[in-house]
């Protein structure tokens, strides 16, 4: 072993001398993963009868949707958004998939789509917080993980721009999924218009800030696979058409397609739509990089969210390689902090007490002054009551005078005239 680099953060690189044995670690993985089989969790989002059920069928050339039975025509349509999923297991070369697709019927199919993606937004959601609970158990030994893990969203070949609707869902959902928008029954489009409208929905995507999904090279891809995605972005977003039946072409072949009076349209060739791209990216070559997207992007941000939207808050110190000396002075500074602020909070206090007790002298004052105000007006109004009654007293008990008693009965001390009748 020889070494190839100096000390870069405390890592050296070194050079193997011979065969050791660890390069084989990617056959061991992939020799598990067999074993174990994958899941894939995939959710379609589009109008009914927009060839959601015809695309998925196609595109795992399998019947994964049954066909649909016919409404009557006095049937009542459904009402709202409807959420439903259903599962497959199948198998390539020995490798075995559990597929789940879930379904959104009723979409986009009412007057009135005012808030027609909340179901759907609440179906993503409800499988994170799923997974989440399932990661808090103390057993975590079996994991159900149904999350999200790419959705196909259908847009109407209208050759203008993007709708409202389109809009609205795909700035609601964009940061939860990875999401894939297509271009559904691109055979009513010719190649001009087809060409056009691709340009007026990239541009309307940037405009609103909208997240979709694209293939990312880097230095370890080789020319071959930076030379795929670089094809796979200049087809974004895909135009695409779906069919489960085969078409004779003209030299015999049976191909999957649609028969039409002015010719055939296949659905493997690239020179008529995009099916191909569409079945590179989402299975052959960037499976595994939408459920790590989903795992490590999309989830780990809802969950950071989710957890600080609870009230748990990151402790960074945690697992963190420190210096001593720092660290006890960190300690001071945060040990110094702390009696600074529980002696401003003491003074506060203490003043606190002072403010409520002077006021409650000062109340207590008040109300004294108050009492003796009122005692005192009523010791005056006593004294001025016992000076009347004293006054009263002195006249009664001094003895009357001849002269006042003879003004008090003027007929008493006369003496009768006895003449005074001749």
């Amino acid at each position: 072993m020889k070494s190839t680099a100096g000390n870069n953060g405390g890592i050296q690189k070194k050079k193997m001398n011979g065969y050791v044995g660890f390069s084989n670690y990617p056959n061991q993985v992939h020799r598990r993963s067999v074993k174990r089989g994958f899941n894939f969790t995939l959710m379609v989002v589009g109008e009914s009868g927009i060839g959601k059920s015809t695309l998925i069928n196609t595109l795992f050339d399998s019947k994964i949707f049954p066909d649909r039975e016919e409404m009557p025509p006095s049937a009542e349509p459904a009402k709202g958004v409807d959420v439903t999923s259903m599962s497959a297991d199948i198998q390539e070369n020995g490798v075995k998939l559990r597929l789940t697709v879930v379904d959104t019927p009723g979409f986009g199919d009412s007057i009135n789509n005012e808030d027609a993606w909340q179901p759907i937004l609440e179906n993503i959601e409800s499988r994170f917080d799923a997974y989440l609970a399932q990661e808090n158990r103390v057993n975590r030994s079996k994991i159900s993980d149904n999350r999200i893990d790419a959705v196909i969203y259908f847009i109407k070949p209208t050759g203008h721009c993007l709708r409202v609707i389109d809009i609205e869902f795909m700035k609601r959902l964009h940061t939860k999924v990875n999401l894939i928008p297509i271009i559904a029954k691109a055979d009513t489009l010719t190649a001009g218009e087809l060409e056009l409208f691709k340009a007026k929905i990239l541009a309307d995507i940037n405009y609103h800030g909208i997240q979709i999904f694209k293939p990312v090279s880097d230095e370890f891809d080789d020319p071959e696979t930076v030379a795929d995605n670089r094809e796979i972005l200049s087809k974004i977003p895909f135009a695409v058409i779906g069919s489960e039946k085969h078409v004779e072409r003209p030299d015999g072949t049976l191909v999957r397609g649609r028969r039409y009076p002015w010719g055939i349209i296949e659905v493997e060739n690239e020179e008529h739509n995009d099916f191909i791209k569409l079945r590179q990216m989402l299975l052959r070559s960037h499976m595994e990089e939408l459920k790590d997207t989903t795992d490590m992007v999309l989830y780990e941000n809802y969950r950071t969210q989710k957890l600080l939207s609870m009230g748990h808050v990151q402790d960074n110190n945690v697992f963190r390689e420190f210096n001593p000396l720092v660290q006890m002075e960190e300690e001071k500074r945060s040990h110094d902090g702390k009696m600074q602020k529980m002696e401003a909070e003491m003074s506060g206090v203490f003043q606190q007490k002072v403010n409520e007790k002077e006021a409650k002298l000062k109340q207590s004052e008040e109300e004294l002054y108050a009492r003796h105000k009122e005692m005192k007006s009523v010791l005056e109004k006593q004294r001025s009551e016992l000076e009347e009654k004293k006054k009263r007293a002195e006249v009664s008990a001094r003895p009357i005078t001849p002269m006042e008693q003879q003004q008090q009965h003027p007929t008493k001390g006369k003496k009768k005239n006895i003449f005074s009748g001749f």
